[in-house]
């Protein structure tokens, strides 16, 4: 029998942050002085990325993270699918996206993994450091 009302992306998101840890960036901003093996994962798009992401992180876009994270999968991103012991921040522009992959990441074996509530756009918004790169055409 099929559901009479099917799930929304907010029904996703909710349910992803039910299961998860989020941190806010006062956290975020103590966890990159106090630890030096974090990993702060992008989860956006590139051109998301490109126009201004948080120094030092590693861009591997949702759509993919699942190939990204899997080291049996033959293209695997290295960086990302060798973190599995380090602590991971995952964010991305609202915190949505980073909410359900840092739920994914957790499914996937991943030990401490945890999401930045209101993403890039809350980190922007209280004028804290952002990296701006420059588009070519």
């Amino acid at each position: 029998m099929s559901d009479t009302n099917p799930k929304t992306l907010m029904d996703f998101v909710q349910a992803a942050r039910a299961r998860i840890k989020e941190i806010d960036s006062d956290a975020l901003e103590r966890m990159l002085e106090e630890k030096n093996n974090l990993l702060l994962l992008d989860v956006r798009e590139p051109s998301e990325h490109e126009h201004g992401h948080l120094q030092g992180a590693h861009l591997v876009p949702r759509g993919i993270l699942e190939a990204a994270a899997d080291l049996q999968f033959p293209k695997h991103d290295p960086v990302l699918a060798g973190a599995r012991e380090q602590p991971v921040v995952v964010y991305c522009a609202t915190g949505g996206r980073s909410a359900m992959a840092a739920e994914v990441l957790q499914m996937m074996g991943f030990q401490e993994v945890y999401s930045l509530a209101g993403g890039f756009m809350n980190w922007a918004k209280d004028q804290r450091p952002v990296v701006r790169e420059a588009s070519y055409v």
